[in-house]
């Protein structure tokens, strides 16, 4: 899975886990930093949106109408 990650995104969980093993109490990050994170969160945002829209349309156009035509009581 760490593969798919951004850059950012991988040093920020860098930071978490380092701050776990460490018992840190407080998290710091730049302002470079900061911007960056945002930047690749609001582009992961927008791929999991529009990959939803399109599994949606996928889905509605995707239906199967079934009709069974038996003839009744036609003899």
């Amino acid at each position: 899975m760490d593969d798919n990650l951004s850059l950012h995104i991988k040093k920020f969980n860098d930071k978490v886990k380092l701050m776990n093993q460490t018992n840190g109490k407080q998290l710091t990050l730049t302002v470079q930093e900061a911007r960056n994170l945002q930047s690749d969160i609001f582009d992961l945002l927008s791929l999991c949106a529009s990959l939803s829209k399109q599994l949606q349309q996928n889905q509605t156009s995707n239906q199967v109408i079934q009709v069974a035509i038996d003839g009744g009581g036609f003899k």
